[in-house]
């Protein structure tokens, strides 16, 4: 597709100027690990999309379950007592796989819904509990916490805040890894004055950094001792991104008081995100003449539901939370080597179905990502740099071991 058929298209993340002397990058269908362009060409996709197509593309079984659930209800407003049976259902399987037994489930359009609702929650649970002060919300350097207005003040990336203004006043930013970075604010500030913590377990979006040993336990207990909500950001980990577990919470005994979720929960298939709220969290809201005036049009979409409840039987029918455990040593194996190259700065890998290449100097991802194409891999540039490396769970070892060596070849 040339630049002029794609006039009326705003990209998101982009530099227009140059997309429009190029022209876009178009992708017609997938199957699997791969994708191809409409010139025919076949790509390994190195991201399954943006972190989410988790049980890969191509699937017609999440399809002929969207297309039985739009022929018979498409969706129906959520709010107040409504909801389709799809999406009843779907709640109470999620909240049988939450990490905290009794937890409830609010469903959201996406991640970044996922977001700014528990930014929202965790003020008005602590108003119900008659501490209204405590509002401020804390994020860490390099986290991406989605693009709305809470997950923007979340930011702990400069250029995802820049020029828009101070968006929220009460919100905050520690180091990403080191723990004492956010006692030393709570001591700062005063804990009755912070509502919550978001974390991610492996920051994505930044540039894909795995947590220090022992910094997921330190800040949990952190919070816990001093009266602050942990919020587990599982956007990107959710759904099995972590390996051989349903959710890192789970893995690393986070016992959050939230989680946001969305991505892997469809496999990207139909656009849909949940929230997971402890019972302790929903129980003010629960117990009778308090509503939570929040919710969005699209939260709990039946169509989508139908999409997450055919994605979820894949992903268990299949063993794909084994397989990206397999994934997490493959990929820690395969890409090792890349660090020799010249073009490298490091690898990040090891912990479960997602690396990070980082190149030695972030001013060259764009040509990175030209030559990648040019040797048959889908790929994106993360934080300074990184080339995003997060593939469906169906990559075999051997696709594994071909992507690295493209990859090799196009950074030689």
């Amino acid at each position: 597709m040339t630049a002029s058929t794609s006039a009326g298209l705003w990209h998101g993340f982009a530099d227009m100027g140059a997309v429009s002397a190029t022209g876009p990058f178009v992708v017609a269908k997938g199957e699997g690990v791969h994708i191809w362009d409409t010139s025919d060409n076949k790509y390994l996709d190195a991201t399954a999309g943006l972190w989410f197509t988790n049980v890969g593309h191509g699937r017609t079984q999440i399809a002929d379950a969207v297309a039985r659930q739009l022929s018979t209800l498409a969706h129906y407003s959520g709010f107040g007592d409504i909801t389709s049976d799809v999406t009843a259902t779907l709640g109470d399987r999620l909240a049988e796989l939450a990490p905290i037994p009794g937890s409830k489930v609010f469903f959201t359009s996406g991640g970044s819904d996922s977001i700014d609702s528990a930014v929202k929650l965790a003020r008005r649970y602590w108003h119900e509990l008659g501490k209204p002060d405590k509002k401020i919300v804390v994020g860490r350097t390099k986290a991406y916490h989605g693009m709305h207005v809470g997950g923007t003040a979340l930011s702990g990336l400069p250029p995802n805040r820049d020029s828009y203004g101070e968006l929220m006043t009460d919100a905050a930013t520690v180091e990403w890894d080191d723990a004492k970075s956010l006692l030393g604010l709570i001591e700062r500030i005063g804990a009755d004055n912070i509502a919550a913590f978001f974390c991610e377990p492996i920051i994505g979006a930044g540039g894909i950094y795995l947590p220090p040993q022992g910094y997921l336990a330190e800040v949990r207990q952190i919070c816990r001792d001093n009266d602050v909500l942990f919020v587990a950001d599982e956007v990107v980990t959710g759904f099995g991104r972590i390996g051989g577990s349903w959710f890192a919470s789970t893995r690393f005994d986070l016992q959050p008081d939230m989680i946001a979720t969305a991505k892997g929960l469809t496999s990207g298939y139909v656009p849909m995100g949940a929230l997971f709220v402890a019972p302790h969290i929903a129980e003010p809201f629960y117990s009778g003449g308090v509503w939570w005036r929040h919710g969005y049009t699209y939260g709990g979409h039946a169509g989508a539901a139908a999409a997450a409840m055919a994605n979820l039987d894949i992903i268990e029918s299949e063993g794909l939370l084994e397989e990206a455990a397999r994934l997490e040593s493959d990929l820690h194996v395969a890409l090792a080597p890349l660090a020799d190259l010249p073009a490298v700065g490091e690898v990040r890998s090891g912990l479960g179905a997602v690396s990070a290449v980082q190149l030695e100097d972030p001013a060259t991802a764009p040509a990175a990502i030209a030559a990648l194409r040019r040797h048959g891999v889908s790929g994106r540039a993360a934080g300074q740099g990184a080339l995003q490396i997060s593939p469906a769970f169906v990559m075999t070892a051997a696709q594994v071991a071909e992507l690295a060596e493209r990859i090799s070849d196009a950074l030689t």
